[in-house]
């Protein structure tokens, strides 16, 4: 005698064949605690020295493009890729953030020991030599003319420029060599090289505009000499 057959499997509703896959989904990860105004959140935060290099690059590149007046925070942050409170963060004000944009193209800190480690002979020419050799190379020579445009009418811009050249690079210099008066020298040097600059790469006043940079060191190294080592 045959035996019946069994009573089919019904086919699964939707809602049953859906049931495993929602039993298997993932928990949704715990939202991220917000940020108190001017703080970067974690990620950037662990990205310190790369992101704050990257803010002084575009700063550099949007004041070189824009002067100090039309530049701001928030165009600088755009330009890294960052939120603006984290350029406050790193950078504090906008002077700041353009004294420290400036100061990536000149490096005193490491020209410093270049100048001064020969002694005191020859330093005229180094000091012409490293000056015009910034000058000259159009990647660091942009953002400097923004410097010199600006201060001329920016009392920020100015007062940048000031302690860039003179109390971190000139002071720091003729205070090594212990001669008399070293700030008072220091500024003659400055007042120096930077009209030479204005009138070169500002003004562009010929022949001095298109003179070769060696004639201009030449010329210059032994004034600068006399201004920081003779008595």
């Amino acid at each position: 005698m045959t035996e019946p057959l069994p009573d089919p499997v019904p086919d699964p509703t939707p809602a049953q064949a859906q049931a495993p896959a929602q039993a298997q989904a993932p928990a949704p990860a715990p939202a991220k605690p917000r940020r108190g105004p001017g703080r970067p959140r974690q990620d950037e935060a662990d990205d310190g020295p790369g992101t704050q290099e990257r803010i002084r690059l575009a700063a550099r590149a949007e004041f070189a493009a824009r002067g100090y007046d039309k530049t701001s925070v928030r165009g600088i942050a755009k330009a890294a890729g960052v939120d603006p409170a984290l350029v406050h963060h790193y950078f504090g004000s906008k002077d700041d953030l353009f004294a420290a944009a400036i100061e990536l193209s000149m490096e005193p800190a490491l020209v410093l020991p270049k100048i001064l480690g020969a002694g005191p002979d020859g330093i005229g020419e180094r000091l012409a030599r490293y000056f015009l050799g910034v000058w000259e190379n159009p990647v660091t020579r942009t953002p400097l003319l923004a410097v010199i445009r600006s201060a001329l009418t920016h009392e920020a811009a100015a007062k940048v420029l000031r302690r860039l050249i003179l109390h971190r690079l000139l002071e720091r210099i003729a205070a090594d060599l212990n001669v008399p008066d070293p700030t008072f020298r220091a500024e003659l040097a400055a007042s120096h090289m930077v009209g030479i600059a204005i009138l070169r790469y500002v003004v562009q006043v010929e022949p001095l505009a298109s003179a070769d940079p060696e004639t201009i060191i030449e010329l210059v190294a032994p004034t600068l000499q006399r201004y920081l080592t003779e008595e």
